[in-house]
């Protein structure tokens, strides 16, 4: 099973305190070294003052934070956890993904999502109402863009006729695409269109606040990747999927441990191919720290 490193939430707003004297890439190199398999970036362009008080938070644009950590490491991927569909046209999307695979040697991983944020879809000029529908489109629409050939689309949010989008990505066909969300619509989306399903670990009154159902633990968790597995083999689609779990409660790197130690064949048994987790360290240098005792861990483990 392997590990994501999901960029500090609170990080962005108190950046300048939380860096201290080292640089963002800094936490990439460190997640390498401890044998982590990927460092993650949200998705918030424009967050509402609302959402903020009430416990909202602030993001880096993923593709310029991911792009300074892909210049200083070698072999760690870079994942979007998660990329919002709908606040931006998929040609954009596709063509950031597409440059970041490239200049990194083919490590992106783009994870996409529908958003909840209403308010931050209108101030972004996106149709929040139509948001699923402009996910499934603009997945279609990304796919043939970075086939590199004309793109010929008449149909749909997003027409297009006679433009072409180079480079194309290092990744053949593309970024593998994983998409978030608890929900069963989400893993329909996973079943049709994805190469990764990431849900995260939420209690039911956290549910109508992120737009998606809750999902308690592991035994849940069980249940719902065999029903992904089910609706794929319904579309005709075989083969290895991956499952980023992020669980809720690790926020130090012990409690990580723990949580692998405690649940992690389990996860295994259930179809969990990745954790996801967010360290709640206040600086940078306490973060590396926990990075490090991940990675001692990790170095014991025959599985690695």
């Amino acid at each position: 099973m392997k590990i994501n490193f999901q960029m500090p939430a609170r990080a962005v707003k108190h950046y300048e305190n939380w860096v201290g004297e080292r640089e963002l890439a800094d936490l990439a190199v460190a997640a390498e070294h401890a044998g982590l398999d990927a460092v993650s970036m949200t998705d918030h362009p424009f967050p509402s003052d609302e959402w903020l008080a009430a416990g909202g938070h602030h993001a880096f644009d993923p593709f310029v934070a991911l792009s300074f950590m892909a210049a200083s490491t070698s072999r760690i991927r870079l994942l979007t956890n998660l990329v919002v569909a709908g606040y931006r046209s998929p040609y954009v999307t596709a063509k950031a993904a597409a440059s970041l695979d490239l200049l990194s040697g083919g490590r992106m991983t783009l994870g996409l999502g529908a958003g909840y944020q209403a308010a931050e879809f209108h101030a972004l000029g996106a149709d929040f109402g139509a948001r699923g529908k402009l996910f499934d489109a603009a997945m279609d629409a990304m796919r043939s863009a970075w086939t590199g050939e004309s793109v010929e689309i008449s149909e749909g949010p997003f027409p297009a006729s006679g433009h072409t989008a180079l480079p194309r990505p290092a990744q053949r066909p593309h970024p593998p695409l994983w998409i978030g969300g608890n929900s069963r619509r989400a893993r329909r989306r996973v079943a049709e269109h994805g190469d990764g399903w990431m849900p995260f670990q939420q209690p039911p009154a956290a549910a109508s606040i992120t737009g998606t159902d809750a999902l308690t633990g592991i035994e849940e968790l069980a249940v719902r990747i065999t029903d992904l597995q089910r609706l794929r083999r319904d579309l005709g689609r075989s083969g290895p999927i991956d499952v980023c779990f992020a669980p809720y409660g690790p926020r130090s790197g012990e409690e990580l441990i723990e949580y692998l130690e405690e649940n992690g064949r389990a996860c295994e048994e259930a179809g969990v191919t990745w954790i996801s987790w967010e360290s709640s360290a206040r600086t940078l240098d306490q973060c590396i720290a926990d990075l490090e005792a991940v990675g001692a861990y990790l170095s014991t483990r025959e599985d690695r």
